[in-house]
């Protein structure tokens, strides 16, 4: 008889549990697709030259650990249902049935719903694995046809994942519900929510005040250290902005701690919203500061601009904190001020029923909105992170092999190298590889004195002979280029900028060598994809001078630059880069030269696994928390239309048209979506945009500002989608509850 009582209670509550199902489904199916490229039953056809057992534990782990975010979201939901069901469960009750029963109870009918989720999930997630499949091998370089495959470790890690979390929360529901007593659930739908605020604001002021502490403490100190009267006067401004920015905004809460003990009144709105003033004065002159240091080439200490972007985040909260929190006084403006509108038809019903909501639920809205912003901005990093990774790694793995040295650490001008490597060459014809181009060379200093010149910022600018550099073009594809005797010209790496380029070599006409002094030729920068090898730390150009002027030169580092014929297996990589630590030294951080080799594959396959892992990972989070978010956003309005339902029957006792009444709870509706997601846009986008120009060069070296904003606008794209999804089923479900 349970038995039969548990699965028409299920069927009954199908239309209940309906957003509940959807969300778990979408989180079951992406938990599966995402895990999918993990399972050991995964065999794409992607060659000899990648491994991908990397990318399958470090996948593994990482989806797993952002999943455990879904335990929050199916306790809440959880907890919603408990409180629909709450008559229920005293008519029950009442009838005689003990509550420990109705409570194992209600656990079946949760865990029925979550198995047909799981179900569901699983069935679609293997349609979105085919479409990770194809991320994955587009990554790689390699075309995709779509195969149906399930994969039972897959399989039997996501059932068993979900099942112990549907159980875990299960047992806390049964606890719960027994201890709610009778009279409580049957007067659970005629408790008026407490219209009292919170003082959560307080504290926020009061961290956000000390966060102040440290930004005035680290504008001052940039002043002191960094500051010379002869820079131009936007420096001067922004110097003083970093300054006075956060020590007026101190000033007004130490002003309303003397007001209140003056004249004994706690206007914390008003104190918010002067803080939210002076707080956009504060995003301004922090974000002043990466666009005035790459305009004017400033030197303001390592870090600088990953400092003030996390003063930039802190500030963009606090924003959104303040907005959230005067969302309320704002509707009460807008009312007093209009009100021919807010009397006209049922705006005044739609505006009390906003200011009701507002008095409880900002604290929670905030959360959403923070949130929100977090996913947002996760989704934009995504396409300059991964477009930048990828650009780089083109750039950085041009040849099949690449092998250096580096005189950095040595002092001694006798233990330079010069080798060719045989070694290497060895290997390579008992392992049968072909080679299809090699080129061995060395790098020189323009003066031998240049040798002992270690300063960070100092470090000299290294020169490669014409005719290797001729052979490197040769072999990525380009053109050789000529130079005249007694001329130089140089190559720069893909990054730096036009304006640079143009700077270095108006203050360097020349260069003094030890065989004589060179001028500029005609075409005197060149931006070929060579090897990043051939750059001396911390510089990014090296000279290309005639072969008569290098014979004559202090030769300091040894390269070699391979290409073979076939692509090589990762697994021979592995081993030739073995080889290569027991034949020379290779630790980075010892004394004397130090040597390095990589392989193409090697890098490819590495680097590529770890981009994948990133890109899914944030993908993964950000639609997660999106999910939670717009899950508790449509239970929220759900719950609203159960309480509230009675004061829509009013307004139809009143004669209100059934079309206004679908009008009203599609503004009201628009309000509380709109209200968390807009405000979360926009904190997102000023981030965002703050973001992509402190690494302006890099999208426009590696990705593009064309191809950004195509994924950029992608990206909004899938985010409109979500919402339209969840705001449709909310209404829907919403109207139905309000006109049956």
């Amino acid at each position: 008889m349970y038995v039969k009582l548990i699965w028409r209670n299920a069927r009954r509550s199908i239309g209940d549990y309906l957003i509940y199902i959807v969300t778990l489904t979408l989180c079951v199916a992406m938990f599966y697709a995402f895990l999918s490229i993990t399972s050991s039953y995964y065999r794409p056809d992607i060659g000899a030259q990648f491994d991908l057992s990397i990318l399958g534990e470090n996948m593994r782990n990482a989806i797993c650990a952002i999943t455990l975010l879904l335990l929050f979201l199916i306790k809440y939901v959880n907890n919603f249902m408990i409180y629909r069901k709450q008559k229920e469960f005293a008519v029950q009750t009442i009838m005689g049935m003990e509550q420990k029963l109705i409570a194992r109870m209600f656990f079946f009918e949760t865990l029925i719903m979550g198995g047909v989720a799981l179900l569901t999930g699983c069935l679609l997630g293997g349609l979105l694995a085919q479409l990770i499949t194809a991320m994955q091998l587009a990554s790689m370089g390699y075309p995709y046809r779509i195969t149906w495959t399930l994969y039972p470790d897959t399989l039997l890690l996501t059932a068993l994942f979900f099942l112990v979390s549907f159980v875990v929360i299960g047992l806390f529901n049964i606890r719960a519900i027994r201890r709610i007593k009778v009279i409580d659930m049957l007067q659970a739908d005629k408790v008026n929510e407490s219209l009292k605020k919170s003082r959560w604001m307080h504290g926020v002021i009061l961290v956000f005040s000390l966060f102040l502490i440290a930004v005035l403490a680290t504008g001052i100190s940039k002043r002191y250290y960094y500051f010379d009267p002869r820079m131009p006067l936007p420096v001067h401004v922004m110097f003083a902005a970093n300054i006075a920015a956060p020590a007026l905004t101190l000033l007004l809460p130490v002003f309303f701690l003397f007001s209140r003990l003056k004249h004994k009144k706690r206007n914390i709105a008003a104190l918010t919203g002067s803080m939210l003033a002076a707080d956009l004065l504060l995003i301004v002159s922090a974000a002043s500061v990466p666009v005035l240091q790459q305009k004017y080439f400033l030197a303001l200490g390592g870090g600088s601009v990953n400092l003030y972007a996390m003063f930039i985040l802190g500030e963009i909260v606090f924003a959104v904190c303040a907005f959230m929190y005067l969302t309320g006084s704002f509707v009460a403006a807008i009312k007093e001020k209009n009100s021919k509108w807010a009397y006209r038809e049922e705006n005044l019903f739609f505006l009390g029923q906003i200011l009701t909501k507002l008095k409880t639920t900002t604290k929670t809205m905030t959360l959403i909105c923070l949130t929100l912003m977090v996913s947002i901005g996760l989704f934009l990093s995504i396409p300059a992170l991964v477009g930048w990774a990828s650009g780089y790694l083109e750039e950085r793995a041009v040849f099949d092999i690449r092998i250096a040295s580096l005189y950095n650490q040595t002092g001694n001008i006798e233990e330079l190298p010069d080798t060719g490597y045989e070694f290497v060459t060895d290997f390579l014809e008992k392992e049968g590889i072909a080679v299809e181009d090699d080129c061995v060379m060395s790098l020189y200093l323009p003066r031998k004195a240049l040798f002992y010149s270690r300063l960070k910022s100092d470090f000299p600018v290294l020169a490669i002979s014409l005719s290797d550099y001729n052979h490197l073009r040769r072999m990525v594809g380009l053109d050789p280029i000529s130079l005249k005797e007694g001329t130089f010209t140089t190559q720069w790496r893909s990054t730096v900028s036009e304006e640079d380029m143009e700077t270095f070599l108006d203050d360097n006409p020349l260069v003094e060598t030890d065989a004589g002094v060179l001028k500029q030729a005609a075409e005197r920068a060149y931006q070929a994809g060579i090897s990043e090898n051939v750059y001396n730390l911390y510089t990014d150009v090296v000279y290309v001078f005639p072969d008569s002027i290098c014979g004559k030169l202090l030769g300091v580092e040894r390269h070699r630059y391979i290409n073979t014929a076939e692509p090589m297996p990762y697994e021979t990589c592995t081993r030739l880069e073995d080889l290569f630590e027991k034949m020379l030294p290779t630790d980075m951080q010892g004394d004397g030269v130090n040597y390095l080799i990589r392989t193409r594959s090697t890098e490819v396959s590495d680097t590529t696994s770890g981009i994948f892992i990133i890109k899914t990972a944030m993908t993964y989070a950000a639609v997660v928390l999106f999910i939670i978010c717009f899950t508790i956003l449509a239970l929220q309005q759900l719950l609203d239309s159960s309480l509230y339902s009675g004061r829509f029957g009013v307004l139809k006792k009143l004669g209100v048209e059934d079309k206004h009444i679908e009008r009203l709870i599609f503004k009201q509706l628009a309000f509380w979506f709109g209200l968390p997601v807009g405000a979360a846009a926009l904190g997102a986008a000023i981030f965002a945009v703050y973001f992509f120009r402190t690494i302006s060069v890099q999208i426009a070296a590696y990705v593009g500002t064309g191809n950004l904003m195509v994924q950029v606008g992608a990206v909004v794209l899938i985010l409109a989608v979500l919402l339209a999804c969840y705001f449709t089923s909310t209404w829907i479900l919403f109207r139905k509850q309000i006109f049956e």
